[in-house]
């Protein structure tokens, strides 16, 4: 047998050899084509999106409180801030957080590892890239993807929080997008915790000095940013908001039950 083939997942496959593409499914998604092959090609693959969707909502539906844990798939497993991610993902799990990431190696390997060291819920949602990136050994509930937005949607709508260690354009993306979608409402009370003062400071400071003196941010903007070395203080972040935002919707539902009562 020939050793050392390609091999990807795809969704739900895996394909060794010459069935294994020289483009991803995202990749062939967003590529111009010609006039009329759209006719034939992306109305079936609304099919195969919806597939995805329906299939992360079934596996994710009922998972406990989660929090996102993001970071480089290039941290080696011997060095200060994989420790770190072990350290964040076995607290998390001890105070009662399934620990959702990528399933990749690196960070995200150390988030799942610690929660499940901590005996808590690990969980990894994969992507198909045109390098294999295998699900790591720590993941209890792993999903692979084919479309990146289908994917996103996942790590942020069964999560409470959003915890980014040290990592690369992946974690960047994935950091703003999610300080998108609290700066514009979408969602709410969803702590954005930056776990790793050294590395993120720089950012941090270009944030505040570039785009909040320009006007480009408003000031409040960086509140919804923390930054911190302490994986305890880390926890109590998201356990803070999460507290806050069950708070606010016991208001809500006793606002509404109050309203249907005087209805009556």
């Amino acid at each position: 047998m020939k050793q050392n083939r390609r091999e990807r997942r795809q969704g739900q496959s895996l394909v060794r050899g010459d069935f294994v593409r020289d483009s991803t499914y995202d990749q062939r998604l967003l590529d111009r084509q010609g006039p009329a092959e759209w006719l034939h090609m992306d109305p079936w693959r609304v099919m195969r999106i919806q597939a995805e969707f329906v299939e992360g909502f079934g596996q994710l539906a009922e998972l406990p409180p989660a929090v996102t844990v993001f970071g480089s798939a290039r941290t080696p497993t011997d060095s200060p801030e994989y420790e770190t991610g072990v350290a964040v993902g076995r607290a998390l799990a001890e105070a009662g957080y399934a620990v959702i990431t990528g399933g990749g190696p690196g960070c995200m390997e150390a988030a799942n590892r610690g929660a499940k060291e901590a005996g808590g819920v690990s969980v990894g949602l994969g992507i198909e890239l045109p390098f294999e990136q295998r699900m790591n050994d720590y993941v209890d509930l792993g999903i692979e993807f084919r479309y990146f937005f289908v994917r996103k949607t996942m790590f942020v709508k069964y999560a409470c929080g959003f915890v980014a260690l040290p990592g690369g354009f992946g974690t960047l993306d994935e950091l703003f997008e999610a300080l998108t979608l609290v700066q514009t409402k979408k969602v709410t009370s969803f702590p954005v915790v930056l776990v790793g003062t050294r590395f993120w400071s720089g950012m941090v400071d270009w944030i505040r000095d570039t785009l909040q003196a320009t006007g480009k941010i408003s000031p409040h903007d960086l509140d919804l940013i923390s930054v911190t070395d302490d994986v305890a203080e880390t926890v109590k972040i998201i356990a803070d908001a999460d507290r806050l935002r069950a708070g606010r919707l016991a208001e809500e539902e006793q606002a509404v039950a109050n309203t249907v009562a005087d209805a009556q």
